[in-house]
């Protein structure tokens, strides 16, 4: 009786089992169909899925539609739930994110879409109001980034540099004009504007019926030339009142501090996300670089509009306010700035002036003049010293235990390795012989200081000019140059670094920061941002600093110019640059107190006369020349630097003649006009 039980047990778990797996449905579920669908609405492309009414590639057209306006943005959808609402039918919940700018305020909501299964295929219901609650059939989603109040820039002791400021856009309005006057109108106003005409004219053209074609903006203040009347008189010319951030006037310091308008392509691209097309936003300078804090967090308004009427009657879905920008306080002073612009007004070339305050490193002035053509000159320059270099080398020859009063041999002529060296051709012949180190200094006695090579190797002249900041790269919140100086050099290539020349670069802003370090007794770290402020750039802004760095064209020479070296290095190979982070400083108080005195004679025996008649405390200088190009006879830049109490200041003139004779007069003018 137990074994017939135990056998009628097995049959009967037998049966069950196979009746079971007949009823097992593994047809495809209204889950399974609820996930393609978020899968194919969150790449807004629902070509998985299938609909009642439409077919997947119509569905996908629309959604492209209805979403244009939030490109690139796609939302994320998720399946909150799917409820059966009968045996072949069922609601799905569908959870939508979308992340809109950089902030944490996600616009987000959710929506329901009806399914059917026919012929074993759940099938979508389709209406827009799948993608927005409440979206109409021939409405489309746009939206707006609204922008807070731009930050203002400020200078030393807080003054206003760059804020808000009235201008005029002026431009040809195509509806106030027949479109056979309209090319002869384009041209007339581009006359009166100073603009290429044909250019202006194909912008008129190609632009729509009914558009405001801006031919150029202009300052609505004492300085504008162009009249209201002279605009008028141009048929369909139109003035529009706006206001925009600007500087105190079309120049002043317009590398440094940038510009602001609509953002471009490039900008969006480099930006990771951070600005989007259509942006007010900083172009260029410290407005691009720090275009974070100064331009805020822009408000977004997403409205449904009817795609074949712009104009008529919006309904706002989703709105987040903006959050205005703060000022950027910098330490430019705007009366040295005003001034090194003024005082370099004239010079054809590239040029720059640089000043800091070396007790506490701020950059007061980064002045470039028109010859820079727009380019940071004063911060991004990448040139050889000359002799200006030679403060860095009598630093290094004191370490060896010279002294002013230490003999050197100043020789017509010096060869290293084949090579000759000479003098400036305007050398002062009683200056030639065995002369004390002061007066080689104050002479720019290159073969003097070529003598002294063997006294000192690669590895202390790079030593000594870190230790007065040249190749020490610091965080001042724009791009800059700090110098490279050869780590290895032999033979005539460690006799040219000796002054100033072969692989040697800075900038005018390391020379200042050089001169700023004599003046302090120690290394100076250069600053142009106050304290509080952060130097970090905002993504991209870096890349389009870049195309504002000067390189000196210069080829080698075998003479040279006034304390002339030898011709220019342009190699920025790995091995010509000194370390980034140098090790502490050395500098000592007897070190610096000695080149004060070595300065000090270039003013009163050397190349530097001109600035003993400057008003206020006593200058100390060095004037430096270095030749490039192979035009005979070469080309030159031409350098001073300077200090006068708790200044320092560099001069730099790319095509200059001496460093005495083009840099002097300039820094002559910047003191005198500096003085309080």
């Amino acid at each position: 009786m137990g074994k017939l039980c135990r056998a009628a047990s097995v049959l009967t778990t037998a049966v069950l089992a196979v009746s079971l797996a007949a009823c097992t449905d593994d047809r495809p579920t209204a889950e399974d169909a609820a996930g393609t669908l978020a899968e194919g609405l969150s790449r807004l492309d629902v070509g998985q899925s299938a609909f009642t009414s439409a077919e997947p590639a119509e569905v996908t057209a629309q959604l492209a539609a209805i979403t244009e306006g939030l490109a690139p943005d796609m939302p994320r959808v998720s399946v909150a739930e799917v409820e059966e609402t009968g045996e072949d039918s069922a609601t799905a919940t569908l959870d939508y994110v979308w992340d809109l700018d950089e902030t944490d305020s996600d616009w987000t909501y959710s929506t329901t879409a009806d399914l059917t299964r026919v012929e074993d295929v759940w099938q979508t219901a389709w209406e827009p109001d799948v993608v927005v609650p409440d979206l109409l059939p021939d409405e489309k989603l746009t939206l707006t980034r609204v922008p807070g109040d731009r930050g203002n820039i400020t200078g030393a002791g807080g003054e206003v540099l760059v804020t808000e400021r009235p201008v005029i856009r002026v431009g040809i309005d195509k509806t106030l004009v027949p479109e056979a006057q309209q090319v002869a109108s384009a041209r007339a106003l581009a006359a009166l504007l100073d603009i290429d005409p044909a250019a202006y004219e194909e912008q008129v053209a190609t632009a729509g019926a009914d558009a405001f074609v801006v031919a150029l903006v202009l300052r609505d203040d004492a300085t504008r030339t162009v009249t209201d009347a002279q605009i008028d008189a141009v048929p369909g010319a139109l003035r529009q009142a706006d206001t925009l951030e600007l500087g105190p006037t079309r120049t002043f310091a317009r590398e440094l501090l940038g510009s602001v308008g609509d953002a471009t392509e490039e900008l969006v691209e480099q930006s990771g996300g951070a600005v989007r097309a259509g942006d007010v936003t900083g172009l260029g300078g410290l407005q691009l670089q720090h275009n974070a804090q100064l331009g805020g967090t822009p408000g977004l308004q997403v409205f449904a509009v009817p795609m074949d009427a712009p104009d008529a009657p919006t309904r706002e879905l989703f709105a987040t306010p903006a959050v205005d920008g703060t000022d950027l306080a910098t330490t430019i002073d705007a009366r040295l700035q005003g001034l090194g612009e003024k005082v370099l007004a004239d010079e054809p070339s590239a040029s720059s002036i640089v000043a800091i305050r070396p007790s506490t490193g701020e950059i007061l002035a980064a002045a470039n003049g028109p010859g820079s053509e727009g380019l940071q000159t004063a911060l991004l320059g990448q040139y050889p010293p000359g002799s200006t270099f030679k403060i860095a080398t009598s630093l290094a020859l004191l370490r060896k235990g010279f002294t002013p009063q230490t003999p050197t041999q100043c020789t017509e002529e010096v060869t290293v390795d084949g090579r000759t060296f000479n003098n400036a051709s305007t050398y002062p012949v009683q200056f030639l012989g065995t002369i004390p180190l002061l007066e080689t200094f104050a002479q720019s006695c290159n073969t003097g200081f070529i003598s002294t090579r063997d006294e000192i190797t690669q590895a202390d002249l790079v030593s000594a000019a870190a230790d007065l900041g040249i190749g020490v790269e610091a965080a001042i919140g724009t791009p800059a140059f700090f110098g490279s100086v050869p780590t290895e050099a032999e033979g005539t290539a460690h006799a040219a670094a000796m002054i100033g020349q072969g692989e040697v670069l800075v900038s005018p802003l390391s020379l200042a920061t050089m001169a700023a370090s004599v003046g302090a007794g120690s290394r100076v770290t250069p600053t142009l941002l106050a304290p509080g402020e952060s130097a970090e750039l905002d993504p991209g802004s870096e890349s389009a600093a870049a195309t504002a760095a000067p390189t000196g064209d210069a080829t080698a020479s075998a003479s040279a110019g006034e304390e002339t070296e030898e011709g220019t290095g342009e190699d920025t190979g790995e091995d010509a640059e000194a370390p980034s982070e140098a090790p502490p400083s050395r500098f000592t108080a007897g070190e610096f107190a000695t080149l004060k005195t070595l300065m000090g004679a270039v003013v009163q025996q050397g190349g530097a006369q001109l600035l003993q008649d400057v008003p206020g405390e006593p200058v100390l200088a060095k004037t430096g020349t270095a030749e490039f190009g192979s035009e005979t006879p070469p080309r030159t830049h031409a350098w001073v630097v300077a200090l006068q109490g708790d200044l320092a200041v560099a001069v730099f003139v790319e095509e200059g003649e001496l460093g005495s004779t083009s840099g002097g007069p300039l820094m002559q003018a910047f003191l005198t006009g500096a003085a309080p």
